[in-house]
């Protein structure tokens, strides 16, 4: 959930009971039709902007208040921006499902509330459908709003693929087909997804026949036809140019989808940059690769339908019923089934689990401080726990950071805050304030990264090698063995089979880890990239919503 911005301005503009959700496309809640967006929310709240103050009621109609009475709640199954996900037992049938809790502390801002609406009431607008995770129940108690979902047991798109012993032409199309079915319904009950990326799709269990079903419609909006949108909100390799551009509507799923089917074919996105501004950049050039490997063996059809899904013109992009129409999926079943070859499966692996060792990385060091480091990070904690709660908000962080001269802006103090609070009580204690504190200054130290190196390598060898970094992933991953080997080939620059120092600290420095990427840092990030791709040339604003 939670990822969700673009939002009517009202509580009233988010349907309150069935009678108010569309029927078909066109019918959209009252009041959300014609609502012109703002390019940034910088007062989210009633009041002139002023937080809530305290935990309103969030849902309008909760199948009931207390989850307990009905589910066992069991171990965590993940962690999101605004809540966490658990395994979730019905008492009485013993079925297993996955429950979705958003603490209310999390929900700060009347817009945070309308985004958990929205979700919930899309959820219930769209039609049962086989790739559509579907909603169970609803609870909201004093502290938290619980989401009971279908639970998918079957892992990611990319994981699925990658444990293949090949990927064909023929298993793209059928994927893709099932992505863009999904796309159509949407459109159809006037539902834009506006977050279509491979991590969304789960697969309903381990079963080779197991059902492909789309999970998160945190970003999701109601629309109708002509409706224009204006909010930067995504996932960046996957973004449409006309989401830079600050003017879009629905076309931009399919877009989406493309970028997911020439991901599937090659391994690798097609607007790819080192940077932020230069992902951007590819986006709004929209220059499609068909030269590289695999692409010669590629069938005709398929490239064709690659071009036209990532057409830049929204207009002349094919929409979800073209794509279906399309002789490469209508023939899904007679596409090539020749495998695509190993690299691209390599490549699809390499995509999946490529940060895996630098987010493990990066416990070690917040973990094995020296009692110089850890000293200092205590007096900073001190200087913003005025009160000696033995904890600090956000707005104590953000003042202390301040006196302890670090500028950090606005958009990635939430992040941090959001990233640091493991126990989601809305506030840091002194260990969750120590990962903030390396957080800050940790790509800067060799010493912190020559400290994490040597972690990892226990026989002091010099290299990381490859019992070392499985021993190193324990905890993080799938422990196939291909996944372990996926890793150290994504690190392993000189291809020795092994890790040195310098292709670990590289690793440490290089980009941003894109695929989990929140909603604040993608539409603060993009909004400026859009502002200064204008100022360069690269982008031209096609009217005042994109100024």
């Amino acid at each position: 959930m939670g990822n969700c911005c673009g939002v009517p301005k009202t509580a009233g503009d988010v349907p309150k009971k069935a009678s108010d959700v569309p029927k078909k496309a066109g019918d959209v809640p009252k009041k959300a039709g014609k609502k012109k967006q703002n390019p940034v929310h910088h007062n989210h709240s009633v009041n002139g902007g002023h937080k809530q103050k305290h935990a309103p009621s969030v849902l309008h109609d909760p199948t009931g208040r207390d989850i307990k009475v009905r589910y066992e709640l069991g171990r965590e199954l993940g962690r999101g921006e605004f809540g966490t996900t658990y395994l979730c037992t019905d008492k009485e049938t013993r079925e297993k499902f996955a429950c979705k809790s958003i603490l209310k502390k999390k929900l700060r801002t009347v817009v945070d509330i309308e985004d958990v609406r929205r979700e919930v009431e899309i959820m219930k607008h769209l039609p049962k459908h086989p790739n559509i995770v579907s909603l169970k129940g609803t609870y909201e108690d004093g502290k938290a709003v619980h989401l009971v979902m279908e639970l998918c047991k079957g892992g990611e798109l990319f994981d699925r693929i990658v444990t293949r012993g090949h990927y064909t032409e023929r298993a793209a199309a059928t994927v893709i087909k099932t992505i863009v079915e999904v796309i159509q319904v949407c459109h159809n009950h006037g539902v834009m997804h506006r977050d279509l990326k491979p991590e969304n799709f789960l697969f309903s269990n381990k079963k080779e026949t197991a059902d492909l079903k789309t999970i998160d419609f945190g970003l999701s909006m109601f629309f109708k036809p002509g409706d224009k949108f204006s909010e930067i909100v995504g996932s960046p390799y996957y973004m449409a140019p006309e989401v830079l551009k600050r003017h879009y509507g629905p076309e931009i799923d399919v877009w989406s989808a493309g970028v997911i089917l020439y991901i599937l074919l090659c391994g690798v996105p097609p607007f790819w940059a080192e940077t932020e501004q230069g992902i951007a950049k590819a986006i709004i050039r929209s220059v499609v690769n068909f030269k590289r490997d695999p692409w010669p063996k590629v069938s005709d059809n398929a490239k064709d339908l690659v071009k036209k899904m990532l057409e830049p013109d929204p207009k002349k992009r094919l929409t979800a019923q073209g794509v279906l129409d399309h002789p490469w999926v209508q023939n899904a079943k007679k596409a090539p089934n020749v495998s695509l070859g190993e690299s691209v499966r390599a490549r699809l692996k390499q995509f999946s689990v490529m940060n895996k060792l630098k987010k493990r990385a990066l416990k070690v060091i917040a973990e094995h401080l020296s009692v110089e480091e850890a000293a200092g990070l205590k007096e900073g904690f001190d200087v913003m726990d005025k009160n000696h709660k033995g904890k600090v908000n956000l707005d104590e962080l953000r003042v202390g950071l301040h006196k302890l001269g670090h500028q950090v802006p606005e958009s990635e103090l939430q992040i941090m805050m959001e990233a640091g609070d493991v126990d989601g009580d809305g506030y840091l204690n002194y260990k969750e304030f120590v990962a903030i504190g390396i957080h800050l200054k940790k790509m800067d130290n060799d010493e912190h990264l020559r400290k994490a190196f040597e972690f990892f390598d226990k026989d002091k060898s010099g290299y990381i090698e490859m019992e070392e970094l499985r021993d190193a992933l324990t905890d993080e991953v799938d422990m196939r063995e291909e996944v372990v080997r996926a890793v150290m080939q994504d690190v392993d620059v000189d291809k020795d089979g092994r890790i040195s120092y310098y292709e670990f600290a590289t690793m440490m420095k290089a980009g941003t880890d894109w695929r989990k990427a929140s909603r604040q840092y993608s539409r603060d990030r993009f909004n400026n990239l859009s502002i200064n791709l204008m100022r360069d040339g690269s982008l031209k604003p096609k009217d005042d919503h994109a100024r």
